[in-house]
């Protein structure tokens, strides 16, 4: 089910060289993955000193907090999620459910640790669910209040303009990610170009600001300003923000270009700007309130406001994105019902369009903008989620590297341990933000998370009740043998989620209406993880004697099932099927409570409001609606 690799490369640009492939991957993956992590100069220098746990602005505080920035960025995000945590992938596909996937796969722990990791795994994964609202909110948001600085009487307008600005950003998201990266690439690439070169300005006149780049002074920080320095930590988090998000989106683009362009663009350009903001807080700690604009000279405040304006949009880009990846990944692993995913590349395995997430995402991001009215409310609010899931794949990293790599374990715990004394350090900083907005991601996450554990448990249930009231296809024909029930002309085809077993809705036609078409076909459908399947091995045919066909389709992760073309491959096989004559059955199960079990009862009834509201087979498989048999069936659970 799952694999680990160095390096997926599904990437493909056709008829272009190596080199040419490699920087298209490149500046889109730009535009995509790094927006998060990218914008975060715009507010996180400004929330150490300005904000609501903001320190006093001497020299001795500027460089602690300069060093701490610059640290984060290289022990988080270059060392631990770009040289470690990248290493694990599910067929490519990286993200926290990668990680729990592997465990639920190669753990050699016993059943309540597994099922507790497995727990954890998916929290984790629920949290990033708060996170991606709140990202678009505050990103775009702190971009927006420049306006504020050019024109104090434009304040009414910030919050009209967020909005709009927001909507038009997830409206566009049908177009899919391949599309969106090399719109937002360029952008994105003069962002780094020129926040670069504006802290670059700054530390030529100041250039005392780049011994900062000692650690002693982030430690000796730590230890002067005691608990406000803590709470600090809980700001100073927001400029690693987006990394789990490259680590999300790496089915996206591949390892190579993410690591690339973070080392060669991304991460330059993020410690030139942070060093300017220290050099100018330096000279003028006055600008405190907002260090960033601060760089910009006074003639080129209203382009910078667009400039960090369009690359906030894209900042939401990337965790928008990354909950694509999350959701698709949960319906893979049976934790969410079937939902409409729309592939959009045929190059790229990881992109993709959710339409139900993103709709959810928009309607919540927009409320939180109304709700919260300013980015440093919405900093409270901000990191909670991305340190607790941070932390959650330092665990769930041990594991698979533990149990599947076979690690050396001396080596092992010493490398985690240094990346939980990280991640503690700053989970403990952002909770206590808990009752200043900080509780919002927790909520949406404990939320998404009891509907996960809830349809996995509640499918369970389903599923053992249902195998108590059906046979295998070998017992069913047996039967057959000794009782043949009447055969009519006529063609029918089930379809059933395992090949091996008999669809109830078969049994239940038979058992009402005591009459067998002569000729019956079992179709099952199986997804494979490649652009398409060639028609020469997309259908195979097995004859199971008496009038009775196993017909097994593979389709690839672009293309949809089509049941017109599964008809006429068997056909060319030997089933001889005529579409417009067959009659389609399928079951539909109406779920009733009350059957005693381990589940609440509430729970049952909020699986039973899923199942009733899941992506219909009928749509699904396209099926040809006039030719549908539905079969009812009272399921208690």
């Amino acid at each position: 089910m799952s694999t680990i690799s160095e390096e997926h490369d599904i990437h493909d640009f056709s008829g272009l060289s190596g080199l040419k492939r490699l920087f298209g991957l490149s500046l889109a993956a730009l535009g995509v993955v790094f927006g998060d992590i990218g914008t975060s100069p715009l507010y996180a220098m400004r929330e150490c000193f300005h904000g609501e746990y903001g320190i006093p602005v001497t020299q001795a505080n500027i460089l602690g907090v300069l060093s701490l920035l610059v640290w984060s960025l290289i022990m988080i995000v270059t060392i631990k999620y770009l040289t470690f945590i990248m290493k694990a992938d599910n067929q490519g596909e990286g993200g926290i459910l990668a990680l729990t996937s592997l465990i639920i796969t190669h753990s050699r722990s016993n059943g309540k640790e597994r099922m507790l990791l497995i727990a954890i795994g998916l929290f984790g994964a629920a949290l990033l669910y708060g996170d991606g609202m709140i990202t678009p909110a505050i990103s775009v948001l702190s971009a927006v209040e420049g306006v504020q600085i050019i024109a104090p009487a434009f304040r009414e307008l910030v919050i009209p303009v967020t909005i709009v600005v927001l909507a038009a950003l997830f409206l566009f998201q049908h177009h899919g990610t391949a599309r969106v990266g090399a719109f937002f690439g360029p952008v994105i690439f003069i962002w780094f170009a020129v926040i670069g070169i504006l802290g670059l300005v700054e530390i030529i006149r100041y250039p005392q600001i780049l011994q900062a780049i000692f650690p002693w002074y982030g430690i000796s920080f730590l230890l002067g300003n005691n608990v406000q320095g803590f709470m600090v930590l809980g700001a100073v988090f927001l400029s690693v923000t987006g990394a789990e998000a490259l680590y999300a989106d790496m089915g996206h683009f591949g390892k190579k270009p993410i690591r690339l362009t973070w080392l060669l663009l991304v991460l330059p350009a993020l410690l030139l700007n942070y060093f300017g903001q220290g050099a100018l807080l330096l000279s003028h700690p006055a600008e405190s309130h907002h260090p960033f604009y601060g760089l910009v000279p006074s003639w080129g405040l209203i382009p910078m406001v667009v400039l960090s304006t369009s690359a906030t949009i894209i900042a939401s880009q990337a965790l928008i994105t990354g909950v694509y990846s999350l959701t698709q990944q949960a319906i893979q692993l049976g934790y969410l019902p079937r939902l409409t995913v729309t592939h959009t590349s045929a190059k790229h395995i990881g992109q993709i369009y959710v339409p139900a997430a993103n709709w959810l995402l928009m309607i919540a991001t927009i409320g939180l903008v109304i709700g919260f009215e300013s980015s440093s409310r919405l900093a409270a609010a901000y990191g909670v989620a991305v340190t607790a899931t941070m932390l959650i794949s330092t665990i769930l990293f041990y594991y698979v590297a533990r149990d599947f790599w076979k690690w050396n374990i001396f080596v092992l715990n010493a490398l985690v341990s240094v990346f939980l004394i990280i991640d503690l350090s700053f989970f403990g900083a952002s909770i206590t933000k808990l009752f200043h907005g900080a509780w919002f991601p927790l909520v949406i996450g404990l939320g998404v998370f009891s509907l996960m554990i809830t349809w996995n448990q509640g499918r369970s249930l389903l599923l053992q009740q249902l195998q108590n009231r059906t046979l295998t296809v070998d017992e069913f024909l047996q039967s057959l043998s000794l009782q043949q029930p009447q055969r009519v002309n006529g063609q029918a085809v089930y379809l059933t989620a395992n090949p091996d077993v008999v669809p109830l809705a078969m049994l239940h036609n038979l058992r009402h209406n005591k009459i067998m078409h002569s000729e019956v076909a079992f179709f099952h459908f199986l997804t494979e993880r490649v652009p398409r399947v060639p028609n020469s091995r997309k259908v195979e045919v097995i004859r199971l004697g008496d009038g009775f066909y196993k017909v097994v389709a593979r389709y690839g992760f672009l293309e949809y099932p089509n049941i017109k073309q599964v008809i006429a491959l068997a056909n060319h096989q030997g089933l001889h099927f005529r579409p417009e004559a067959i009659s389609f059955f399928l079951s539909r199960e109406k779920i009733v409570t009350g059957l005693k079990s381990k589940m609440s009862l509430w729970r049952k009834k909020l699986y039973a409001l899923m199942a009733r509201n899941a992506l219909s087979a009928t749509a699904y498989y396209d099926l040809p609606s006039g030719q549908v048999i539905e079969i009812g069936l009272l399921v208690q659970i």
